[in-house]
C-alpha cells in the first residue's frame, strides 16, 4: 500500500490545564492547553513538514470540539478522531512541583479517550496501513476495550510493514496497580522497533538505579533495534546496534514548565528515523539526532502547553547554533 502518511499515532487527546497565575482573590488560574502525548508527537512532526494522522476519541463537548479544531489546525489529519456522545473529553490538571517535576490530576473515570473500540480502529485501518511509522504509548492500554483497540492497531501496523514506535509515558495515577502498568509496558517493549524511555521509567521497569544497567537489561531482553533514554535536563542517550551515543541537555533559563518535552524529543527522534531509515544510522547521525531532540525539547519548555507551540526546524537549528553546539 502506498504510504500516504509519515507517522500515524493512536492514543489520548485531552486538555492539559496548566496553572497560569493567580486571580485577584489569590485563586489559581488554569489555562486549557490542547495535549495528549501521541498527538503532541504528531504536532512537532507536522511542524517539521511531515504528513501525520491521529486515531483516538474525545467527547462531543466544548473541549472535544476545541481539540479537533486545534489539532486539525496544526495540520494533523483528524479523520480518525471519533466523538463520543456519552462520555466527556479527558482532562488533566498539571501541577508544577518545587523540584521542577509535575504532578497530574486526571479526570478520566471514564474519559472519552478510553472509549475507543477495536471496531473503530478497524474502520480506520487505512490511516495505519498508509503510514511509514506507527506510534503509540501505554495510556491507551489502561482499560480493556481501548487495550483491544491498541493491540488491533499494532497488528494492522505490523502487517502493513510500519516501523513501530513506543513511548511508555508512565502516569501511575491512571493504573489500577503498578504490576498492570508493568505488564502493558512489557507488551509495548515486545512490539516496538523504536523506543523512547525516560529515566524514571527505566528504574520502574528494572528496579535499577544504575540507568545504564537498566537500559541494557531492557535491550537484552527485548532486542529493540533503536532505543532512546532521556534524562531530563541531563540530556539523553541513544543505543543502536553496538553504538552508544550521549548528548548533554540544553538548560534554558526561560523554562516555564516541562509538559510535552518528552513528546517533542520523541517526535524529533522519529523525524530522524524518517530521514535516515531504521537501518541508516551511524554514530555521527545519532549525535545529530540527540542534539536536535534535546534542543527541541528544551525550547518547548519555554511555553505553556505543547501541541500548539512546537518549535520549527529553523528555530531548533538557530537555538543549537546560538548554544555553540
Amino acid at each position: 500500500m502506498e504510504k500516504k502518511y509519515d507517522v500515524t499515532a493512536l492514543g489520548e487527546l485531552l486538555i492539559d490545564f496548566v496553572q497560569n497565575g493567580l486571580s485577584d482573590q489569590g485563586n489559581p488560574l488554569f489555562e486549557a492547553n490542547p495535549g495528549g502525548a501521541p498527538c503532541n508527537v504528531l504536532a512537532m512532526l507536522t511542524k517539521a513538514g511531515k504528513k501525520t494522522a491521529f486515531l483516538g476519541k474525545v467527547g462531543n463537548d466544548m473541549f472535544g470540539r476545541m481539540l479537533k479544531t486545534r489539532a486539525g489546525g496544526e495540520g494533523i489529519d483528524m479523520t480518525g478522531l471519533f466523538m463520543d456522545e456519552e462520555v466527556h473529553t479527558t482532562l488533566a490538571f498539571v501541577e508544577k512541583l518545587p523540584n521542577g517535576d509535575r504532578d497530574f490530576s486526571f479526570y478520566r473515570k471514564p474519559g472519552a479517550d478510553i472509549m475507543l473500540t477495536k471496531d473503530e480502529v478497524k474502520a480506520s485501518a487505512a490511516l495505519i496501513e498508509g503510514a511509514r511509522i506507527f506510534h503509540f504509548g501505554t495510556l491507551s492500554m489502561t482499560d480493556d476495550d481501548v487495550e483491544k483497540a491498541t493491540k488491533e492497531a499494532v497488528k494492522i501496523a505490523k502487517k502493513a510493514g510500519c516501523v513501530i514506535s513506543f513511548d511508555p509515558n508512565l502516569r501511575p495515577p491512571l493504573w489500577s496497580s503498578e504490576e498492570k502498568a508493568k505488564e502493558k509496558i512489557r507488551w509495548g517493549l515486545s512490539q516496538c522497533d523504536v523506543l523512547k524511555i525516560s529515566d524514571n521509567e527505566i528504574t520502574f521497569m528494572t528496579g535499577e538505579e544504575d540507568l545504564d544497567k537498566g537500559i541494557q537489561m531492557i535491550i537484552d531482553e527485548y532486542k529493540i533495534p533503536l532505543v532512546f533514554a532521556t534524562y531530563g535536563p541531563d540530556g539523553s542517550k541513544a543505543y543502536y546496534k553496538d553504538i552508544q551515543a550521549y548528548e548533554k541537555g540544553f538548560l534554558n533559563p526561560a523554562t516555564i514548565e516541562t509538559t510535552g518535552a518528552g513528546d517533542t524529543f520523541c517526535a524529533s527522534a522519529l523525524y530522524h528515523v524518517l530521514k535516515y531509515g531504521l537501518d541508516g544510522f551511524d554514530e555521527e547521525k545519532l549525535h545529530e539526532l540527540l542534539t536536535f531532540a534535546n534542543a527541541a525539547a528544551s525550547l518547548v519548555t519555554t511555553k505553556k502547553g505543547a501541541l500548539c507551540v512546537m518549535p520549527t526546524l529553523d528555530e531548533v537549528q538557530a537555538y543549537i547554533k546560538a548554544a555553540g553546539r
